[in-house]
């Protein structure tokens, strides 16, 4: 549409324009002169840039407000104004509708840009044909495919490009094409080969598409060249046999493989079960061996220690006492013979741990259910255990709930005992110790409570274990054995334990035990 040479029509355009001012100069009132305004105006559609369109257009609105002030010598003020009025509004328009026109065929022009490029740029063929099966159109991807030039296509029918012997098929599947037209792929199910100019066949992938144009039908085939992708599938068929007669080798082999296998997998799993059995055996002496190795050590260590001293009191007591003939001297002699005893008690308390524990172990201890009053029985353990108390302290008992309960009193007794004597003997002189005993009926609670000096999170995991004791109680007596004892107990009565505490703030131990019933489901 833009003129090859836009000069000559800018040239033009400016020689109308110039004219049609002289023409209103000399005759403003013909207003037949300002078409030439118009017609210079819509001549620039043919110049490319919009800037030409503009000056003219503004030119011819000059035109117009510079031809109303011309002497009108037969018209009045108000007809010059509506001629020249009419004839700007005009002018205006035409600008107007030129510059849409220009704009509209720019992008017409853009689009028909991009539709040649992808046909001419396309890596696939692509061939056009009409109702006949001429060649109208081909690309050059398809030409180059073919080894034909474009020229020497175009006005061929389709089946130049097809191998003679498939001519007579193809012909009734174009018709059936034309009278059933749709778009599809062909190729499926079955192989389709292409010829080149110099008679070489390849083989070909075609999809069809359609369209009408002026009551005609046109049909575009897309071409593709699949020569690799045969290739590929003839080596990928060729390997498929090869593997399957390997496989059934394979299988034959597997077979045979198989058999021996489980001869021998059977063999290795007896093997294997009776090395399971031996190792399981052994791991369990191993770990036995270990935690009394563990025991042995912790009860060597606990015995020199606990042992030796009361002993070396005793000795060095009984040295002394041989020194203190006179009479004023008796309150000396005392002192000793104290000490003496005080040692000979807590040999005689260790002995008592190192026998309930062999007891325990033997089996020799059974829980024997019998009803008791709880509040007799709390005010019982108290009075003993005030004996113990240090300088200043105290036992804060509380019973709460029914008075009645079903258990063995004496197992009950020799818990509450431990835990009182742990509780006195590691709080501080001034200090407090709580007992609570809650009583339901159906089961019992025994609370003790001290702000002693507490045990660390480290060696709580390992207190109810027989001969430990925590890293600071070293320079107080005593076996290891309580804790490992009460929960022996309280296992005894169907129970468990529970402790609480932390260091420098105190121990809070429970204890609950369930109302027994069935004496004969009581021993351990």
């Amino acid at each position: 549409m833009f003129a090859e040479k836009p000069f000559n029509v800018l040239l033009f355009c400016f020689i109308v324009t110039l004219c049609t001012g002289v023409l209103q100069y000399l005759n403003p009132e013909i207003s037949l002169f300002d078409s030439g305004l118009i017609i210079s105006i819509l001549l620039t559609v043919f110049l490319k840039e919009d800037s030409y369109t503009k000056i003219f257009g503004s030119v011819g609105v000059f035109f117009m407000i510079l031809s109303a002030f011309y002497s009108h010598e037969n018209m009045t003020q108000q007809q010059v104004v509506m001629q020249h009025l009419f004839s700007g509004i005009i002018v205006v328009l035409t600008t107007l509708a030129v510059l849409y026109v220009k704009r509209l065929y720019r992008s017409i022009e853009s689009d028909e840009r991009q539709v040649n490029a992808l046909f001419d740029h396309a890596t696939e063929g692509i061939v056009l044909t009409n109702s006949k099966g001429i060649i109208v159109l081909i690309n050059p991807a398809a030409a180059a495919l073919f080894r034909y030039e474009r020229e020497e296509l175009l006005g061929k029918t389709i089946e130049a490009l097809i191998p003679g012997r498939f001519h007579k098929a193809h012909l009734d599947y174009r018709k059936d094409f034309y009278h059933h037209p749709s778009n599809r792929t062909m190729g499926q199910g079955r192989d389709l080969y292409a010829r080149t100019k110099d008679g070489g066949e390849f083989p070909v992938e075609v999809s069809l598409s359609y369209y009408n144009h002026k009551n005609e039908s046109y049909v575009i085939a897309f071409v593709v060249d699949i020569t690799a992708r045969k290739k590929s599938e003839l080596e990928t068929l060729n390997q498929k046999k090869q593997l399957e007669r390997i496989t059934d080798a394979m299988k034959k082999l597997n077979a045979e493989l198989e058999t021996k296998v489980e001869q021998r997998t059977l063999i290795l799993r007896e093997a294997l079960q009776e090395l399971e059995k031996s190792q399981l055996e052994l791991n369990e002496a191993l770990n036995k061996e270990k935690e009394l190795n563990e025991i042995k050590s912790r009860f060597v260590s606990m015995a020199s220690h606990e042992f030796r001293t009361p002993l070396s009191t005793v000795l060095s007591s009984a040295s002394l006492i041989s020194k203190y003939k006179l009479s004023e001297e008796q309150g000396k002699r005392d002192k000793h013979i104290n000490r003496i005893k005080d040692s000979v008690k807590h040999l005689n308390e260790l002995l008592e741990d190192f026998l309930s524990l062999g007891k325990l172990e033997e089996g020799r201890i059974n829980a024997v259910s019998a009803p008791f009053n709880v509040k007799d029985f709390m005010e019982e353990v108290v009075d003993e255990m005030k004996s113990l108390l240090k300088f200043n302290q105290s036992i804060q008992a509380e019973h709460e709930g029914e008075d009645i309960f079903i258990s063995d009193k004496r197992l009950l007794k020799n818990i509450l005992i431990n835990l009182l004597g742990n509780a006195i003997k590691f709080s501080s002189e001034n200090s407090a110790v709580w007992l609570q005993i809650k009583n339901s009926g159906e089961s019992m609670e025994l609370i003790v409570r001290d702000e002693g000096i507490g045990i660390s999170e480290e060696d709580q995991q390992h207190l109810f274990s027989s001969f430990y004791r925590g890293k600071n109680v070293v320079n107080i007596e005593g076996t290891g054995l309580g804790l490992h004892i009460v929960k022996r107990y309280a296992e005894l009565l169907q129970g468990d334990i529970q402790l609480e505490s932390k260091l420098q703030e105190g121990t809070r131990i429970t204890v609950t035990a369930p109302a027994l019933t069935e004496p004969d489901d009581l021993s351990i």
